[in-house]
């Protein structure tokens, strides 16, 4: 068994940090200053929010872990084979639930794995690692720190080829210029023989999507209040998350669910390096939008980013897929 020690996205760990806020700050401010009102849904994740994601995953409403796990346990023997994979670079990695199936079925088909969990969040992938070194000590565990949107720096010495794996439905959360940009930086890393495994959620009836978003405990709307948290830890920012209520739904011409933080009553906050910000009574601060797609729309997708879908599956509903994605010349 061999361990890596985390990789950050810069040389030295205070130089990180340091641009790390400087890059949070300029953000939240750009964000802020927007009509509507709107912040990076990254900024979901810290320890506490990467917890209370992996909650929402087990909720009865959230259906999209359930249904993606389904095609994995029916599929995940026939992806090894079809990408006969020595690596595993997963995006977004969280708890890393999902991905044992995958790490599992390639196990049963090579010695030596290499699994490469990138994530925004260093205490969450730490605790990843650990949990999956006791479950699994031949396991070769290398961790990356970055912020997937922005960056995706990788050890060099990768055993090829390499499965890229950007599980769940997070693709969802960029815009059509983001996501694309998205897949262009994982297709540059791409060497020949390589492959994509890309999970989105699809298309279907308004009421299923805006349960699966507004969960009767409650627990997405302590997710979306934990952003405001994780501004008040990191910028000093005074936030009252209790002053803010959850909202989603789902906007059928654009085939996504808009969350936002609804303001109770007018309020001011103080964010250091911004100054004070001024909110209206009812006025909203846009946290996350998770686009729906079908096969065409990820067609296109793969396509813009010169990839290529070469395999599709679902789970037995049609409420999500997985796709296999090979990179064009």
């Amino acid at each position: 068994m061999t361990s890596g020690p985390l990789r950050s996205t810069g040389a030295w760990e205070l130089d990180a940090a340091e641009a790390r806020k400087r890059q949070m700050l300029a953000e939240v401010r750009a964000g802020l200053e927007r009509t509507p009102r709107e912040l990076p849904p990254k900024y979901f994740y810290d320890e506490r929010g990467s917890n209370l994601f992996e909650e929402i995953t087990r909720l009865p409403e959230y259906y999209l872990t359930r249904a993606e796990r389904e095609i994995l346990l029916a599929h995940a023997l026939e992806i090894v084979s079809i990408t006969a994979p020595r690596t595993l670079v997963e995006l977004g990695a969280g708890s890393a639930a999902k991905t044992r199936i995958l790490i599992g079925a390639m196990q049963s088909r090579v010695a030596n794995v290499t699994y490469v969990p990138v994530d925004v969040s260093e205490e969450f992938l730490q605790q990843t690692r650990d949990a999956l070194l006791r479950e699994n000590p031949t396991l070769d565990v290398e961790p990356v720190v970055a912020d997937i949107g922005a960056s995706l720096d990788l050890p060099a010495t990768l055993a090829e080829p390499a499965l890229f794996a950007f599980l769940g439905s997070t693709i969802g959360n960029f815009d059509w210029t983001g996501a694309v940009s998205l897949l262009r930086r994982v297709r540059a890393q791409m060497r020949p023989g390589d492959r994509f495994l890309l999970g989105t959620d699809l298309r279907k009836d308004r009421a299923t999507i805006e349960a699966a978003y507004n969960d009767s405990a409650g627990v997405t709307a302590e997710f979306n209040r934990n952003m405001l948290r994780v501004l008040n830890a990191e910028l000093g920012a005074n936030f009252d998350p209790e002053r803010f209520e959850h909202r989603a739904f789902y906007d059928e011409e654009h085939h996504r669910i808009e969350m936002h933080l609804h303001s109770i009553g007018a309020q001011t906050v103080e964010l250091p390096g911004i100054g004070s910000i001024a909110f209206d009574d009812g006025e909203n601060i846009c946290t996350e939008l998770s686009h729906k797609y079908d096969r065409e729309a990820v067609d296109t997708l793969a396509a813009t980013a010169r990839l290529r879908v070469t395999h599709w599956f679902t789970d037995s509903k049609s409420r999500f897929a997985l796709s296999v994605l090979e990179p064009l010349a």
